[in-house]
């Protein structure tokens, strides 16, 4: 089984190979060296990968392995995009990832 690593680096190949471009999206929260929590900053649910067609309609990735389980924020983080007008869904593959962008 591919890693979910494996399968965004895939999409975002495919994507640039379509004329997209995207970004991919480091979240989390980290302890700093006075002990201090920081958090990203990204929206909870924030998508893996973000970014624009070339004709500008903007898309919301959420990447997953096969087995991966997706989260309610991510959920409701991909309903809000898609309500607001832009390409969302969860991928597992190249295919799925397509298939959002394409509409």
């Amino acid at each position: 089984m591919r890693s979910e690593h494996d399968i965004q680096n895939e999409i975002r190949l495919a994507l640039t190979k379509a004329g997209c471009v995207a970004f991919r999206c480091n979240v989390g929260r980290v302890q700093t060296i006075d002990g201090r929590w920081f958090d990203t900053g990204l929206p909870k649910g924030h998508a893996d990968l973000y970014g624009f067609r070339p004709d500008g309609q903007v898309f919301y990735i959420e990447v997953k392995s096969e087995t991966g389980r997706v989260r309610p924020d991510q959920i409701n983080f991909l309903d809000t995009m898609r309500k607001n007008g832009a390409l969302a869904g969860i991928a597992r593959s190249v295919e799925d990832a397509m298939k959002i962008i394409n509409g």
